[in-house]
């Protein structure tokens, strides 16, 4: 009888993942927040490792598991988290789960653009304390007619744009080449768009040449009173010059779903009135976190059988 291979599974994977993963394989599951060192003790051996971006995975993760490793698969379509030169380098394989995610993240990132724009933490927050402002002291903006700023547009962008088509918007995108876009979408270079658009949301992947690409002094670009939404990666943006950008700055507000430093949020971010802050839940629903775990899944065993993954990164 052939050994049933091991697989190693930290972060977020569902309930269901984790038991279409049992039903071939022996699983070692450690939770979304394994105890320091968890994962490095029990990945000897192993065949696959299951994770998600909050989970780094490096040349020392690799060698620790040894010969046996055949794929890293990312449970979240980013994969920053993983060193993929390290992984080429060893003859293993890594996956991710894109597609599956894109609409459930995409409804957030206009659910953020709303939310912030409108100002609903706050006044929600006043109605949980019993206290009843006069509408104009919670004075938002509509979304509808203004123009909105995709940086990046691929497949989360993309539909980004096609669920505001309904809101009438000016859209303006940036793009590494020239791309086909919706009728009436502008391509701009990011100066341009963040120096005319009311809302600009972020839908780039997070490499050495994207950290900060939201610093300072692209803060200063923007419109007074904009409103900045990040779905993609924190550190796609300087913190500091946000807080400062939203505390007196330009910036109207913020919504934000990711962070830098993942799970702390800053102090100076959770304080400031204008934020609205999730706990990264851009793929939170039932529907896409089951798909996500099922194409993860598959990724895993494509592998471990010798067939081509579903979706490759390496």
């Amino acid at each position: 009888m052939t050994a049933r291979p091991r697989v190693v599974v930290v972060g977020a994977m569902p309930a269901v993942g984790i038991e279409l993963l049992r039903r071939r394989a022996d699983v070692d599951a450690g939770g979304i927040r394994p105890e320091p060192g968890w994962l490095q003790a029990h990945v000897p051996g192993a065949a696959a490792i299951v994770a998600d971006p909050g989970v780094p995975v490096d040349a020392a993760l690799l060698d620790a598991a040894g010969p046996s490793l055949k794929v890293v698969a990312n449970f979240a379509v980013g994969h920053d988290n993983i060193d993929l030169d390290a992984v080429r380098a060893r003859g293993i394989r890594a996956t991710n789960t894109p597609d599956v995610l894109t609409n459930a993240t995409a409804e957030l990132a206009i659910t953020l653009m709303l939310s912030a724009a409108r100002r609903v933490a706050e006044a929600d927050a006043l109605t949980r304390r019993g206290e009843w402002h006069e509408e104009e002291a919670l004075l938002g903006r509509e979304l509808a007619g203004a123009t909105v700023g995709l940086v990046g547009f691929g497949r989360i962008a993309r539909r980004v744009a096609e669920l505001l088509s309904g809101f009438e918007v000016r859209l303006l995108f940036t793009a590494r080449s020239h791309a086909s876009a919706p009728p009436g979408a502008e391509q701009r270079e990011l100066g341009d768009l963040l120096a005319s658009s009311d809302f600009v949301s972020l839908h780039v992947p997070l490499t050495s040449e994207t950290r900060h690409l939201i610093d300072a002094s692209r803060l200063a670009q923007m419109k007074r009173g904009a409103v900045l939404v990040n779905t993609s990666r924190g550190g796609v943006i300087d913190t500091k010059a946000l807080v400062h950008a939203l505390r007196g700055g330009p910036l109207g507000a913020a919504g934000l779903d990711v962070y830098e430093d993942e799970p702390h949020v800053p102090r100076e971010l959770r304080e400031l009135p204008n934020t609205v802050l999730l706990p990264h839940i851009g793929s939170a629903t039932g529907r896409t976190r089951e798909a996500m775990a099922r194409l993860c899944v598959e990724n895993v065993f494509a592998v471990i059988e010798g067939r081509e993954p579903p979706t490759p990164l390496v």
